[in-house]
């Protein structure tokens, strides 16, 4: 039983994603909104990244992306399911008090089990929602990706690509490694997320890129996982830039540890402060937007095919525009980047075939 009774496809009267005229059964991409913001540690917000980044792409011009104009790709949003996030916000009332006093209060008591029990409930049936959605325009012939929300939004899609997909890998961009088990008792927390998505046998790597901020625990849970972790500390990619090691060839080690098929991960607190200070958990240091769009690009070129991403945790905070227009070119640049590496752009074959 799904957890609201919304049928899978709603035409949109409103304008789509980018002002782009394509509809639902013509556009290769599919765009998942998940405005789900239950378990935000540091600041909540993100349930309104998907309506933000959905008025800035209004801005974007004819030619954003190189010399492809955007009327040429077939990018569709599916229309924002606001009962997730009436649903959202009142769990969020349920769990930000103890979430807050949790992260400055090492002592602090475990929410009531009520509590815990109903937000895990409800938190696993939206995963399940999002993977039947996913599944849906998978079986279609779609490309898909998740537009959160916090960075637990993801985890439904990842489950629906394993069933599609014999392996993969995971390229997640982010300043924290998201491996914490059931972080503050919540088991599909934000911080979770590859915790979560390590369970799924079909992801053979997971390659993190740009972490600055990271627990024991988690460093304990990589060593444990023998090489299917693998870590790219924002420092040590720094210290190589330093040191005249260009991004080029960082890209091309990134790149060397993952398989054919990528899944890409973008928290876009994993890109510098500066592009995102309305995120929950800003940290210094991070991806420059041309660092992380070389990236997406260098894939493509060492011939990845991308079988789907998310990008999450865009939240407006006091800087709606400048917050939202970032996250609104990082998007199409993913989504671009996903097309052209599966042969749905104009003249491309799929990456495999290059």
């Amino acid at each position: 039983m799904r957890l609201f009774p919304y049928p899978l496809e709603v035409p949109s009267s409103k304008t789509n994603l980018f002002h782009l005229p394509c509809s639902l059964q013509e556009a290769p991409v599919v765009i998942i909104p998940a405005p789900w913001d239950v378990t935000g540690t540091s600041g909540s917000g993100a349930s309104l990244g998907p309506e933000s980044i959905l008025k800035a792409s209004y801005k974007l011009s004819l030619f954003a992306y190189e010399h492809t104009p955007i009327h040429e790709m077939g990018i569709f949003m599916l229309p924002i399911p606001h009962d997730w996030k009436m649903l959202s916000d009142e769990l969020r009332h349920d769990t930000a008090n103890y979430i807050h006093t949790a992260e400055w209060d090492m002592d602090c008591p475990a929410p009531r089990k009520d509590v815990l029990q109903k937000v895990n409930r409800h938190t696993r049936q939206f995963k399940n929602d999002v993977k039947v959605k996913a599944l849906n325009y998978l079986n279609k012939g779609k490309l898909v990706a998740v537009l959160g929300g916090d960075h637990s939004t993801p985890l439904g899609l990842i489950e629906a690509l394993a069933e599609r997909n014999e392996s993969f890998g995971i390229l997640h961009i982010n300043a924290h490694a998201a491996l914490r088990k059931a972080y503050q008792g919540f088991t599909y927390s934000h911080a979770s997320i590859m915790y979560n998505a390590l369970k799924v046998p079909q992801v053979k790597k997971l390659i993190q890129v740009g972490l600055r901020d990271y627990t024991e625990e988690e460093i304990e849970i990589t060593q444990a996982e023998k090489g299917r972790v693998v870590n790219f500390m924002d420092r040590y990619l720094k210290n190589q830039r330093f040191q005249g090691v260009t991004w080029k060839a960082s890209c091309q080690e990134i790149i060397a540890t993952l398989p054919e098929k990528v899944y890409v991960s973008l928290d876009i607190d994993g890109l510098d402060a500066k592009l995102c200070p309305g995120t929950g958990t800003p940290v210094p240091g991070g991806l420059d937007f041309n660092e992380a769009r070389y990236l997406f690009d260098a894939l493509n070129t060492a011939g990845k095919k991308i079988i789907g991403f998310d990008l999450c945790e865009v939240a407006p905070g006091d800087n709606l525009a400048w917050d939202a227009e970032v996250g609104s070119r990082m998007l199409y640049t993913l989504a671009y980047n996903m097309a052209r590496s599966q042969g749905k752009m104009p003249g491309t074959k799929p990456a495999s075939s290059q």
